[in-house]
């Protein structure tokens, strides 16, 4: 068995025994979970001066466990891995600097300004506005300053393929955890609604986004870096675990993201491949395929066919829901309407929020980032979603050896449509896309034309 091998298998034990170690003694070994992932990042920033871009790894590994230290209570803040992340990041512009081809995003983080003009002039006094402020606008400045650092900086595949490990190796922890917190699955389902109790007692929406995340992480893996029968093993094991977990939070927006970015990877490595390198890949869609039907299957008997009406939108009783968006529709309304109200600058960040409990007594924040970058940023915020969606594209034609790009950008923008940010992910994902990759590494040789 080969060194990197034996090092990945390690890693995997590791963060399974992670994950039972924080259930059997919570928040205390969470906690220090937490700084010491920090302490470790900062010493090896610090160390290397980010010669081989050692800060996309530690942010990679910080964005990962951000919603594992959220639901453990990990957490000094709950936004505690956005400002880590950018903090970080802040860093390695120092050490490594930054591509004036970034500009775009240089623009896009000065439309967020008036925004919080309007909003210092428009919000109740009473409020913790900087809270607030934070709260609405942590996602796209760390979206910013993440992408600006990104810029075409150059990585092998390989190196892609180790960020996105980083990332995976906390969510197998998540697992390991929510699987020890929810063991008797059947006697906590009451119904086809999201369930907090399988989501390890935390908020399902997040929850299934990590793991529809670790999914996409593993199976790509699974394609890419299973040199063994016994490395092919593990990652399906891991993937098909993740899986299962995902479908048990009864939260759909995270686990179809998920299988939209598989599927997007493999149609682009199918394009991108030799003749050799296609067949191998019709083996393995042909197993991965028969991977998902089984975890489907086994998920469906384990839930007595209540993740069937689930997915087809129906409730326990098999009568059609009504609304398929559980409510999102109508926040996203809402804010359509504070934008054609206020069609130039938007109601100001997070003023959103303070109209419709005024109009309602709601106080749900929204789960869509476009319709309230619409409703608190006007005019500006269309120049903002813009620059988002185009750049990525523009810049692909430079850059079609990355074939994670299109899968990054199915992430952020399925991802912001059903959980806004509320975390680090959607904008450090993003952030890859413009990475400039390069194929050089045996494991993908395969796939070359």
């Amino acid at each position: 068995m080969q060194n990197k091998d034996k090092n990945y298998i390690w890693l995997v034990v590791i963060h399974i025994f992670l994950g039972v170690l924080i259930y059997l003694t919570p928040v205390i070994v969470s906690q220090i979970y937490g700084y010491f992932i920090i302490l470790a990042g900062v010493i090896i920033l610090i160390k290397s001066q980010n010669k081989k871009n050692e800060v996309l790894y530690i942010c990679a590994y910080i964005v990962g466990s951000e919603v594992f230290l959220r639901m453990t209570y990990g957490n000094p803040s709950h936004e505690f891995a956005k400002y880590c992340v950018f903090i970080f990041l802040l860093f390695g512009i120092v050490y490594s600097g930054f591509s004036k081809y970034a500009l775009p995003y240089w623009f896009f983080l000065l439309i967020l300004i008036p925004g919080v003009i309007i909003a210092n002039e428009t919000l109740d006094l009473n409020v913790e506005f900087r809270k607030k402020i934070i709260f609405n606008l942590s996602g796209p400045i760390c979206l910013g300053l993440a992408t600006i650092y990104t810029f075409g900086k150059r990585i092998s595949m390989n190196e892609m393929g180790n960020i996105l490990l980083m990332m995976g190796l906390p969510i197998i922890s998540t697992a390991a955890y929510v699987n020890l917190y929810a063991p008797n699955i059947k006697e906590v389902l009451t119904g086809t609604g999201s369930n907090e109790f399988l989501s390890g007692g935390f908020g399902p929406n997040q929850v299934a986004t990590i793991f529809g995340l670790g999914m996409f992480i593993f199976f790509t893996r699974l394609i890419l870096y299973s040199r063994t029968k016994l490395m092919f093993v593990i990652n399906i094991v891991i993937a098909f675990y993740i899986s299962y977990r995902g479908f048990l939070t009864f939260s759909r927006g995270g686990m179809l993201t998920g299988f939209g970015m598989i599927a997007v990877f493999i149609f682009f490595m199918y394009i991108n491949s030799a003749y050799r390198g296609r067949v191998k890949l019709n083996y393995l869609i042909i197993i991965i395929i028969a991977a998902m039907s089984v975890t489907w299957v086994y998920t469906s008997e384990q839930t007595g066919g209540l993740i069937n009406k689930r997915y087809a939108n129906k409730n326990a009783h098999g009568i059609e829901k009504s609304d398929v968006l559980t409510g999102r529709g109508t926040l996203a309304e809402d804010e359509i309407e504070m934008f054609l109200d206020n069609p130039f600058f938007g109601v100001g960040v997070a003023k959103g929020t303070d109209i419709r409990y005024e109009k309602s007594g709601n106080l749900t924040a929204s789960h869509d980032e476009i319709t309230r970058m619409l409703a608190e940023h006007g005019s500006l915020g269309i120049i903002g979603l813009m620059i988002l969606f185009f750049t990525p594209i523009i810049y692909f034609l430079g850059n079609k050896q990355n074939l994670y790009l299109f899968c990054f950008l199915v992430f952020w923008f399925l991802t912001i449509n059903h959980a806004a940010m509320r975390t680090a992910s959607p904008s450090f994902i993003y952030a890859l896309s413009m990475l400039k990759v390069r194929f050089d590494d045996e494991e993908v040789a395969l796939y070359r034309k």
